[in-house]
């Protein structure tokens, strides 16, 4: 019976989980407070109500993005220090994998919100806790992301609703269920890691990273006037 500690901070909806076996313990971000002031006090809280010491958890994972650059860098940092002081492997999940699984469909074309006018998307088949890509993550303006084949897919993330005018219209005859408001979450991170620990795929802390997809953080002031934006 494998233990997996998740951390999943790649968006404002932030939360951590501990994977007993089949059994999670989870606990979520408040509204108006920073992912660096509860994520530690959440995970101390956790171990607590699983009566779990952290050296005797299996691995640490972390939602590796792609998503807020700030999150991706605390998720990762805290996986390392965590993993480093108890000697333990560390796995990276991606974070559009992690909201596929919490969708609770089988196939599933994921949409992230990235600010400046662009979304992270991609494509999922998911079977159990497996997470298959079906299509690699990317990011591109709503208008030139394109649409999955064929005709059965669920469409989640927060794309859906903040570019709801560009995206339905693209996707209506691709995907049956529209789900704007599912998140990835530390409990959909644990369960993928478990399954990647049983095949080997665990890596020592040193080599963690987040995963950006994109490089930029922020436009330049011209590039903000460009796209319609005040200076």
């Amino acid at each position: 019976m494998s233990c997996i500690l998740a951390i999943e901070t790649s968006t404002d909806a932030g939360s951590v989980a501990l994977l007993v076996g089949t059994r999670a313990f989870e606990s979520e971000s408040q509204p108006g407070r920073a992912h660096s002031a509860w994520v530690l006090p959440a995970i101390s809280g956790l171990l607590r109500e699983a009566g779990v010491a952290l050296d005797r958890v299996d691995a640490i994972a972390f939602g590796s993005g792609p998503g807020s650059f700030t999150g991706l860098r605390l998720a990762c940092g805290i996986a390392q220090g965590l993993a480093l002081g108890a000697a333990l492997p560390v796995v990276g999940v991606c974070s559009l994998a992690a909201l596929a699984l919490a969708s609770g469909a089988s196939r599933v074309w994921v949409g992230v919100d990235a600010r400046m006018r662009e979304i992270y998307y991609a494509g999922y088949a998911v079977d159990g806790d497996e997470v298959r890509n079906l299509i690699e993550p990317a990011c591109a303006a709503p208008e030139l992301v394109p649409a999955p084949e064929g005709a059965d897919w669920c469409a989640a993330g927060s794309a859906l609703a903040v570019y709801r005018e560009v995206l339905l219209p693209r996707l209506a005859s691709h995907c049956i269920v529209m789900e704007p408001n599912v998140v990835a979450s530390a409990a959909a991170v644990a369960r993928i890691a478990a399954l990647r620990l049983a095949r080997g795929e665990a890596i020592d802390c040193a080599l963690a990273a987040p995963l950006y997809v994109r490089d930029k953080v922020a436009l330049t002031t011209a590039e903000r006037l460009a796209r319609g934006g005040r200076a």
